[in-house]
């Protein structure tokens, strides 16, 4: 039998019936829609959430008070040293390092006059705006101090200065942060939420005042911005040696940026992986349907069979057509559903603009591939049964 004329028959089966084809097709398509809704929403999460990491730049070194990897008493004995504003100080001059940021975080009440707003006080040293790109609106940020006692200033987050200010001048106002008394020196511009943790909703102190204020003896993290001149491993070296210097052992942790991505991007695929297997279920239903109206397409069209063996069909090439037109039909099941999950998510995207969503072309070939074999196994029960009828018992059924 020439490839033409086995396209024609198959295709001549599947267009025999079209309510009994579309009906056979429609559990692929619905698993294929859901696989790609599915993954297309877990693809938009991961780029998401790797784009508000990457924000800030890849060239980080953070470092964290305690040893990750030690554990029982040893671990904490081990871990008795925090990190310390000398620490920071003690970074700032390393070799390739452009910006050292010492950070510690609460919350707490932020008043002025009648008006109260309860958010988080975020307390970092003046390099913080340079090495993560945060833009003023007005005034300036935390000065430069000697002697680690800094004036009581604070730096407004955009939302903040909106609900207490209601958008007048704050500049040279007194607010008090946490109950003590602070002078607003300056108002940042609108940053964003980071995985729901919204930048404009806090305030800014120095790190010396957050500590007494938090009633804290250390730091939550140091980070160092380096150069492009050296790579992080270098950089992640020379951090851990400056540190050891100090310390006399190592009881902090040292993590690269490109650690952290890697680490959240395995961690994200998994999920996507995940929800795809999750969608994949809705195809192999699909696929019982296929196998469920291949077998009665067997029982309906048995005469049929018996013609075509009569006239020299071997059953090979029988068991070949029920199998193409298996697979047909899972392919066409497959590729209403991917474009009708693809119009949603594009009329989605249309009207709510940030929904992350993003389909990821890997996931809609192999979706396709594996809907195609779902119905390559699905038809080889009701083919192999086509195949095996004795031509002279299948004609008896005209």
């Amino acid at each position: 039998m020439h490839s033409a004329d086995w396209l024609h028959l198959v295709f001549s089966s599947v267009r025999y019936n079209p309510l009994k084809s579309l009906l056979t097709a429609l559990g692929i398509a619905i698993g294929i829609a859901a696989v790609t809704l599915l993954t297309s929403l877990g693809e938009g999460v991961r780029t998401y959430v790797m784009d508000n990491f990457s924000q800030f730049g890849t060239r980080i070194i953070a470092v964290s008070p305690g040893k990750n990897d030690t554990a029982g008493m040893g671990g904490v004995l081990n871990s008795v040293r925090l990190l310390t504003l000398d620490d920071y100080q003690s970074l700032i001059n390393l070799p390739y390092a452009e910006h050292v940021v010492a950070s510690v975080q609460g919350t707490g009440p932020i008043e002025f006059g009648e008006r109260v707003r309860n958010t988080d006080i975020y307390g970092t040293t003046p390099s913080m705006v340079q090495a993560w790109d945060f833009p003023l609106a007005s005034g300036r940020f935390l000065p430069q101090t000697q002697g680690g006692n800094s004036r009581a200033f604070v730096v407004l987050g955009h939302k903040v200065w909106q609900e207490l200010f209601k958008g007048s001048n704050a500049l040279g106002q007194f607010i008090r942060v946490g109950g003590q008394r602070f002078r607003v020196i300056g108002v940042m511009k609108p940053k964003g939420s980071m995985l729901g943790f919204d930048l404009d909703d806090m305030v800014y102190i120095p790190a010396d005042r957050a500590l007494t204020l938090f009633n804290r003896e250390g730091l939550m993290e140091i980070d160092v911005v380096f150069s492009a001149a050296t790579t992080s491993e270098n950089m992640r070296e020379i951090v851990r040696k400056r540190l050891v210097e100090r310390h006399g052992q190592e009881d902090f942790t040292v993590v690269t940026q490109d650690e952290m991505l890697e680490s959240l991007n395995s961690i994200l695929s998994v999920l996507t992986l995940g929800v795809a297997a999750l969608g994949s279920i809705s195809l192999l239903v699909g696929g019982v349907g296929i196998f469920t109206i291949m077998t009665t397409n067997v029982r309906e069209r048995t005469p049929e069979i018996g013609l075509l063996r009569a006239i020299g069909i071997s059953r090979q090439q029988l068991l070949s057509l029920f199998l193409g037109e298996a697979v047909l039909l899972s392919v066409i099941g497959a590729l209403a559903g991917m474009f009708g999950a693809l119009a949603l998510l594009a009329i989605t995207s249309l009207l709510i603009p940030d929904f992350p969503v993003q389909p990821s072309p890997l996931y809609l070939i192999i979706s396709l591939i594996f809907s195609a074999l779902i119905g390559l196994f699905a038809g080889i029960g009701p083919a192999w049964q086509a195949a095996k009828l004795s031509p002279i018992e299948a004609l008896r059924d005209e």
